[in-house]
């Protein structure tokens, strides 16, 4: 799975650099617009780090991009098959969750991620991330917290939530084992 990982966040870094470079940016144009340090970038471009997903959202906000769209450019799929050991992987290096690209295709509306939370992980995801996508979050083991604003949720295996409007949201693991989820997205 490292190979996956390590394959994956060097397209990750090439497509950055590209999309800035397609803007005719410099690394001040982009951390101005992202909120990014221009150190931070110019690494995660030369692939010395991997980005956290809170710095990848705000890249791709930048880039007037989701998440999605920014991976979905990183991974250039076209297959309509998913095979399970071609499936990109992608850990954070703040939380370290994984994130696993189940399905993804330019010309398709749904995409599948699932992730895996460790125990006493949590990560915070700005309203921007949601802006161009309807989301819903489907348990598969474990327990997961959702917080949308000031609505939190407490989901166990089997739960399935489905996001509202655009708002910071915040998926907290509080136990003490991982928690697997999938994520489906439907662009808009």
């Amino acid at each position: 799975m490292d190979q996956i990982i390590d394959d994956f966040s060097q397209r990750l870094a090439r497509r950055l650099q590209l999309e800035r470079d397609s803007r005719g940016w410099s690394l001040a144009d982009l951390a101005e617009r992202s909120g990014v340090s221009k150190a931070t970038i110019s690494k995660i471009e030369r692939a010395e780090v991997s980005p956290t997903a809170v710095v990848l959202v705000k890249l791709a906000s930048a880039f007037d991009l989701t998440l999605a769209g920014l991976m979905l450019r990183a991974e250039a799929q076209s297959e309509r098959l998913s095979k399970a050991s071609e499936q990109p992987v992608w850990r954070d290096p703040d939380t370290g969750y994984i994130r696993r690209q189940i399905f993804l295709r330019p010309d398709h509306p749904i995409e599948l991620v699932t992730v895996e939370m460790p125990a006493r992980r949590s990560v915070t995801l700005p309203a921007s991330s949601y802006i161009h996508i309807r989301q819903l979050v489907w348990v598969q083991s474990g327990r997961l917290a959702i917080t949308e604003g000031a609505e939190r949720h407490e989901l166990g295996a089997g739960d399935c939530l489905g996001f509202g409007p655009p708002i910071d949201t915040t998926f907290a693991n509080e136990t003490d084992a991982p928690c697997v989820y999938v994520v489906a997205l439907a662009r808009s």
